[in-house]
């Protein structure tokens, strides 16, 4: 925010945000004054990476030797040499492990995802990698604060042992992807592994730190009256996140009444559409078209130099494209091989169709209307994206912008914004949430008579069925950080040795959040003295 109010805070604090991409990662942070007011700075220089100035990311490359050590990592690993000294030192590349993250029942993508990703070595987990990656960006983070702050290396040392941490992720992340991004934190020494460790960790959606940048760098001053909508397309390296917010009509607290709320207005949404599937969409058609070429070993070559050039300058489907791998004496008439150049068409419509279909549906879905879509990310720098997607929504009533500033940081400095500026306090659910439970038998119930194998008498003499689904919070429900959606359960046993439930999210194919348990021993005087007449009038026993 261009005027945002003073840190309130009674001492100095130092906040970190990580962007962790697919393919690049940025990092913010902010050293939080009390009195003053808050600014966001961005590390802006990385190792091996000195020469390119003011550059706000850093590739999310790795090299591991057969040991398991790391041995080139971020800019280093794709600089001049890295990749003969690997080929002739047997090191093994990881990159776009990100995507190895995602939950398993996540769909909305290319087919067979896993398949197509670069395996993880031998013997290392996701949360090994991400931990190694989180180390590096810590490191890069303290050596620039330590080199262009003033008392640098005392200011470092003052406050990065309390230091808090931002981590985004993508929209379709929920608690399980949390928590092991929490683990590789700690395991990174990030922070230690207590209650009081885990609280200097907060989360944020990459959609939710997007508006938070957006409000920043580019929406129109007029854009967002109170009550208009705005979809953010945050369209990255590896996901496309859908997000649709609106002003809300509330007002911040007294000592951030400068700061504008927003409500989320619809479920966000998280698709595998992001710019590393177009070069897989090039790859498999590259491998199908090159397979009884003599060039299909330049396969790796070409795909590289499609990602360098041609995927960067494509901007219309209709005139041939080009990739330069080769020679002037390199020619295959069959395969469209001229000059050691390779005739192609776009790989880019899955992606663009899949943003368009998206803001359709945002706008079926949001419970208010909206107007404007927001292109941010790495992706979104992409002209021939922005002016198809521009092209097919503009007729709709919908207005597309891109904001004018680095797209790719976007993430990282709304991270920081998120937590500075904290505008969003409502949310929509993503899934329906509710528990398993047993119902009272209805024989006039046609749904309950197909399941009468599931009908049973319970301790209280009530005729039930089981595995009723009951709902807590139904999908697509606006919630606010201060709402409680509650619903009271109870459970009969003949013994209270060990009670334990499970909750289930998504209706489809109900997935486990979470497993409760708790220790009853302390009614055990209540379960002995409750006692209950059976349907025959016999007296039951005590029940828990």
């Amino acid at each position: 925010m261009k005027d945002r109010p003073a840190y309130g805070g009674f001492k100095r604090k130092l906040v970190i945000a990580f962007d962790v991409g697919t393919t690049f990662s940025g990092i913010s942070y902010s050293v939080l004054d009390p009195g003053h007011p808050p600014k966001i700075q961005g590390v802006t220089r990385f190792p091996a990476q000195e020469q390119v100035n003011g550059s706000s990311k850093i590739p999310t490359v790795l090299y591991y030797d057969a040991d398991g050590h790391v041995r080139a990592i971020g800019a280093e690993a794709l600089s001049e040499g890295i990749y003969e000294q690997a080929e002739d030192e047997g090191w093994f590349k990881v990159e776009w492990f990100k995507l190895h993250l995602r939950p398993a029942e996540e769909t909305s993508g290319p087919s067979g995802i896993s398949r197509q990703l670069p395996p993880l070595p031998e013997g290392k987990s996701i949360i090994d990698i991400y931990s190694d990656f989180m180390a590096y960006l810590h490191k890069c983070a303290k050596s620039y604060i330590e080199q262009t702050h003033p008392n640098g290396i005392d200011l470092w040392g003052a406050l990065a042992s309390q230091a808090e941490f931002i981590l985004s992720h993508p929209n379709g992340w929920e608690g399980s992807q949390q928590s092991q991004m929490r683990r590789a934190a700690v395991t990174a020494s990030l922070v230690p592994d207590t209650r009081e460790g885990h609280d200097r960790l907060h989360f944020v959606t990459e959609g939710e730190a997007s508006l938070h940048y957006s409000l920043e760098n580019g929406l129109p001053a007029d854009s967002l009256e109170e009550g208009d909508g705005v979809v953010i397309v945050d369209a990255g390296g590896g996901t496309v996140d859908i997000s649709a917010y609106a002003r809300s009509s509330a007002t911040g607290d007294a000592k951030d009444s400068k700061v504008k709320l927003f409500e989320e207005i619809a479920p966000p949404q998280c698709h595998f559409h992001g710019s590393v599937f177009v070069s897989l969409h090039a790859r498999v058609f590259l491998s199908n078209l090159l397979t009884e070429s003599q060039f299909l070993e330049d396969l790796d070559t070409i795909v590289k130099a499609f990602d360098k050039t041609t995927k960067l300058r494509f901007r219309n489907a209709n005139d041939p494209q080009f990739i330069k791998f080769g020679s002037t004496r390199d020619n295959e008439p069959d395969t469209n091989i001229r000059y050691g150049q390779l005739k192609i068409s776009g790989f880019f419509e899955p992606s663009i169709s899949c943003v368009v279909n998206a803001v359709r549906e945002q706008r079926t879905l949001a419970h208010k209307p909206f107007t404007h879509v927001v292109l941010v990310g790495g992706f979104a720098s992409s002209d021939w994206l922005f002016e198809k997607v521009s092209e097919r929504l503009n007729p709709e009533g919908f207005k597309v912008i891109r904001p004018e500033n680095h797209l790719n940081k976007a993430v990282a400095d709304g991270a920081m914004s998120f937590y500075i500026d904290h505008c969003v306090r409502t949310r929509v659910s993503r899934f329906t949430y509710g528990q398993f439970s047993n119902t009272k038998f209805d024989p006039h119930n046609a749904d309950h008579q197909r399941r009468i194998h599931d009908v049973y008498t319970s301790l209280s003499g009530q005729k039930n069925v089981k595995n009723n689904f009951s709902i807590i919070l139904p999908k697509n429900t606006q919630v606010s950080e201060t709402k409680e959606f509650a619903k009271d359960f109870h459970i009969s046993r003949k013994t209270i040795d060990k009670l334990t439930t499970a909750t289930y999210v998504d209706t489809d194919n109900y997935s486990k959040l979470c497993s409760i348990v708790v220790d009853l021993k302390h009614l055990v005087p209540i379960a002995d003295q409750y006692k209950k007449t059976g349907p025959d009038g016999s007296i039951l026993p005590p029940a828990l």
